[in-house]
Parts: structure tokens; sequence; C-alpha cells
């Protein structure tokens, strides 16, 4: 036990500890135990559960070995202890990185944090979305895969910067010609934003996750992903099947009509109520839109 005492001295245990409880102390307790049930949940929906068992699998074995007095395994714990921390961030950094982002698109406080006006927010109009919905009906039609991102209040910058700018207006006729097949910029994501179509050929993250449906392509896959670290619409026309799908927030809805596309489109443009269809596919990362 004399190994982890400077590390116990170090905490200054005694500094809280009060004779005392208060509405204070209460209320911090209940904080904390929100938090703690919060980061469990999270890490069970991710890959970091499987790094969090591992973890406990080392505590245990560290206990065992303080139970046998197995002095050895106790100084080289006792030495490692204090860098823990830090191959802890880097063991869990992709994880870190995306309750960060989950963290900063919503919650009661940001809205102290915008600098932004209500006007710039959901800045596309119905007549954008008529020209996205007439190109995605003529390219189900010839069965041409398409991939586009419309931005809304999370900015697509990242995305943006991986592709090659275009700054045009939204046509029906300049979406289907960049799609068209064996053309220089087909392969990759269309991001829209402002009215206007920003970068073709973008690249989108690709997700880890298992339990996506087999028959799912690295396309579907791509805006699933895209989806999860952005509020963003992200359209898909399947180059196999021609079926029109849209994704938000990690969900994807599949085989969608042109009419029920505009509404959830319309209705994402005026307010944040979300769709009334819900068919989830889970969440993923995906790569250029390939099918």
């Amino acid at each position: 036990m004399e190994y982890f005492k400077p590390f116990f001295d170090s905490l200054r245990l005694s500094d809280f500890i009060r004779p005392t409880v208060g509405i204070t102390d209460i209320l911090d307790i209940l904080i904390v135990a929100f938090l703690t049930y919060k980061i469990i949940f999270w890490i069970k929906e991710t890959r970091a559960w499987i790094l969090f068992k591992g973890i406990l699998v080392i505590c245990v074995f560290s206990l065992i070995a303080l139970l046998l007095n197995l002095n050895t395994i106790l100084w080289l714990i006792s030495k490692t202890i204090s860098v823990g921390i830090i191959a802890v961030i880097i063991v869990f950094q992709p994880e870190l990185r995306r309750a960060l982002e989950q963290l900063g698109k919503a919650g009661p406080f940001l809205n102290l944090f915008k600098f932004e006006t209500d006007d710039n927010q959901n800045n596309f109009t119905e007549k954008t979305i008529d020209e996205i919905i007439k190109a995605c009906v003529k390219m189900s039609r010839d069965k041409t895969g398409a991939l586009m991102l419309v931005e809304r209040q999370v900015p697509l910058g990242d995305f943006e910067r991986t592709g090659i700018p275009i700054d045009a207006i939204v046509s029906s006729q300049l979406i289907i010609n960049i799609f068209e097949k064996n053309t220089p910029l087909h392969d990759g994501a269309v991001i829209i934003k402002n009215n206007r179509v920003a970068a073709a050929t973008c690249f989108l993250p690709l997700t880890d996750s298992n339990e996506i449906s087999m028959d799912l392509g690295t396309r579907h896959r791509a805006a699933i992903g895209a989806s999860e670290v952005s509020d963003a619409f992200i359209i898909i026309v399947s180059e196999e099947t021609g079926a029109i799908s849209l994704a938000k927030g990690g969900t994807l809805y599949r085989n969608l009509s042109s009419e029920t596309l505009k509404n959830m489109l319309l209705q994402g443009s005026k307010s944040k109520a979300r769709p009334s269809i819900k068919r989830k596919i889970s969440k993923w990362k995906g790569g250029r839109s390939n099918e």
C-alpha cells in the first residue's frame, strides 16, 4: 500500500471532507452522479466500451497484485499511474473528439456563444430545394449515384476544403452534370450552402460501426457518418436502385418520394422539428461517394 501513498497524499482528500453536509454538497453529488451516468451510457454506445472494459481488467489485476503483495507489479503500476491520464486521452481520442462535437452541437447554454444572426441559419430557400428535388428525380430515373450535403447551422468547412471549389448557383442541370458518370467531379460529395454549390468531390468521414445494414454501400455509409458530426441534410441517390434517401443526425430515411423529401427539407429549413418518418439504420462514417 505504501506504493500508492504518495498518489493518495497528492489528492489531499482531507480538503474535501466536511463535518456537515449541506445543500451544495447534495447538489454536487447529484451532478457528479448524473455526469457519471451519462458518460457510462455514452461509452456503452461506442467502441470505447471495449477499451473501458480493458482498463477495468487492469484495475482488477492491480487489486489482486495489492492483495497478494506482488511488489514488482505494484512498483510498475505506481510508476505508470502518473501518465495514465495521458494514455487514456490518447487511447480514447476519437471517442473524446466525437463527444465534444456532440456537445458543441446541442445544449441549453450554447445560445450565449452564437455570433451568427438568424438570417444566416438554415439559409436555403424553397427554390434551392426545388432544384435539388428536380435533380434527384432525374438522377433516380437514370440510376445516377449522387451524394449532396445541405449545410445548416454547423459549418461544413472541413469537408468543403477536401473538394474542388465550385461557387455556383444551385440548379438541377448543374447537379446532374456534376454527378454524370465518368465526369471529373462525379466521384465525391457536393456541398450546398447559402443557396450555392460550394464544392464538389468532397471527402466525408467513415463510420466504424458494425451495425450498418449490409445492403448499404459506401455512399450511404458516408452520408450517415457525416450526419453524425453535423446537422446537415445529406441526400443520397442510389446508383444500383435509384432510390432516394436522406441522412440526418445519424439516422437514414430510405426510399423517399420526391414529395416526402421536399417536405422534410422544407421542415428543416423553417424549424428544428423532427420529421415524422423514422427509419434508423444506426451510426457510421463513410468515404467518397462510391456506392
